[in-house]
């Protein structure tokens, strides 16, 4: 689906990477290798990597200012203290400008390489696109068993239903974000 404008150009639809950062500094690097290479492929989208320094204490915020200048693709957001990836997630929310906003694990536990999928699930109309894990092998048996637990009452209490193994890993479009914003809580996970 393409978009024009008044004057018949086409206008490249925006999705924004939101990722929180605390004391990654030995991630980073590989971080912006595997993004970047899979948002470059990416046709007819443009984009951005909004990065939030959760109050890091290594030399992530320089790492992520360095990003910053030689790529014009690459926003910081640098929070005073560590408040938490919930905070930082609601920041770089806030500060996103895309049309869609897809939350992103800074040490790559999300494969960039879902991302195209995601976008494509999008442009066919879906508002809100969950990644959901294939697998488990690498977490240890307290992980996943309290993984499952999490989902399992969760599930019993709520009227919205979460399936087993969707994490932060998703695409939201910008009317869900704004609705996002409206509400009053602060915990977006």
């Amino acid at each position: 689906m393409k978009y024009m404008n008044q004057d018949c150009a086409v206008v490249r639809r925006r999705i924004s990477l939101v990722v929180p950062f605390h004391n990654e500094a030995a991630v980073i690097s590989q971080f912006f290798v595997s993004v970047t290479s899979v948002l470059r492929g990416l046709k007819d989208v443009d984009y951005e990597i909004v990065c939030v320094n959760d109050g890091s204490t290594d030399t992530t915020l320089d790492m992520l200012l360095m990003a910053c200048k030689h790529d014009r693709h690459v926003l910081v957001v640098d929070l005073s203290r560590n408040f938490g990836k919930e905070a930082a997630l609601t920041a770089g929310i806030d500060a996103a400008t895309g049309d869609a906003v897809i939350p992103f694990d800074a040490d790559l536990q999300d494969p960039p390489e879902v991302i195209p999928r995601l976008i494509e699930r999008w442009r066919e109309g879906y508002d809100v696109v969950l990644a959901k894990r294939a697998e488990r092998n690498t977490d240890t048996w307290t992980k996943r068993g309290t993984a499952m637990l999490f989902y399992r009452v969760h599930n019993a209490i709520s009227e919205t239903l979460i399936p087993n193994d969707a994490g932060d890993f998703r695409l939201m479009s910008r009317n869900v974000v704004e609705a996002l914003k409206q509400l009053p809580e602060n915990r977006r996970s």
